[in-house]
């Protein structure tokens, strides 16, 4: 059985590698840019491509393909690829699809309504090919050091040694990226439903001030914490605009239901309790 990874350098792509590798999966993972074979040997081979026009011309039978890039190059490469067999697909959209839909900042609903182009392309394109698929939508994903929400907050504040904690009563649902990657394996089973969009989130919900408290707990290193009241967050949204949308989130429960996920894939994502190395850092 072999795997197509687009995406394999990504922060849930490094969890689904030995994920794939452990279940007996010969991968062809593509990257922009040339690797080394690594552990996995001949199980594994990195090939060099990039969506959707510098893709390899011709690729052996697949079994599935997992892409955690954009959407729509994907969607555009999957037409019109040449390979054989039926693979079967599961790509990752963004939950930001829904919650940033209606969002006040003109950018972020362009970036919901692309998400939404992309899913819609991608059925499109596997219904034309005959192919199964499904989507997973995840909430903020972290656990790999990689994600450009938390851990950029996580090491400024060990740097700096001061973290700001605004006030926040949005539910947050952060999900780790190797749950990601276990849904992902589950989707690409012979037996798995198809023609999903499925929602992810972490097994936990909590508040947005109290996310960003285990963020700090989970430091290496003491940090001063800088309480942001909730009344000082508009001025914040006027002297930092491209805070704005993230800052006017604070307030709303930016969530997902996980009912489908678990009862279509069996996959139940653990609770947010991060440590250091979630954010690239030895732990204490």
């Amino acid at each position: 059985m072999t795997i197509l990874v687009l995406g394999a350098s990504s922060q849930i792509g490094r969890c689904l590698l030995p994920r794939l590798h452990a279940a007996g999966h010969d991968v062809l993972a593509v990257s922009r840019q040339a690797h080394e074979v690594g552990e996995a040997g001949e199980r594994m081979r990195w090939i060099v491509g990039r969506l959707p026009d510098a893709m390899p011309a011709e690729l052996p039978a697949l079994t599935g393909i997992v892409s955690y890039g954009p959407l729509l190059p994907f969607a555009q490469w999957l037409d019109r690829a040449s390979f054989a067999g039926t693979p079967r697909i599961v790509a990752t959209s963004s939950m930001s699809a829904q919650t940033k839909r209606d969002s006040e900042v003109p950018a972020e609903r362009a970036i919901a309504q692309t998400l939404r182009d992309g899913e819609a392309a991608l059925a499109e394109a596997c219904h034309r090919r005959g192919l199964r698929w499904n989507v997973l939508r995840p909430t903020l994903v972290y656990g790999a050091g990689l994600d450009r929400s938390l851990t950029p907050i996580a090491r400024r504040a060990a740097r700096l040694r001061v973290f700001p904690l605004p006030a926040g009563r949005g539910l947050r649902q952060p999900v780790h990226a190797d749950d990601v990657a276990q849904a992902s394996v589950a989707a690409l089973r012979h037996d798995a439903p198809s023609g999903h969009v499925l929602a992810i989130g972490g097994g936990e919900r909590l508040s947005a001030a109290a996310m960003f408290a285990r963020v700090r707990a989970s430091l290496p290193v003491a940090t001063l914490p800088l309480p942001i009241p909730r009344v000082l967050l508009p001025l914040g949204q006027r002297l930092a605009p491209s805070l704005r949308g993230p800052l006017a989130r604070l307030e709303q429960d930016l969530v997902a239901d996980n009912a489908e996920l678990i009862g279509l894939l069996g996959v139940e994502p653990r609770p947010f309790h991060p440590d250091a190395r979630c954010w690239g850092m030895a732990a204490r």
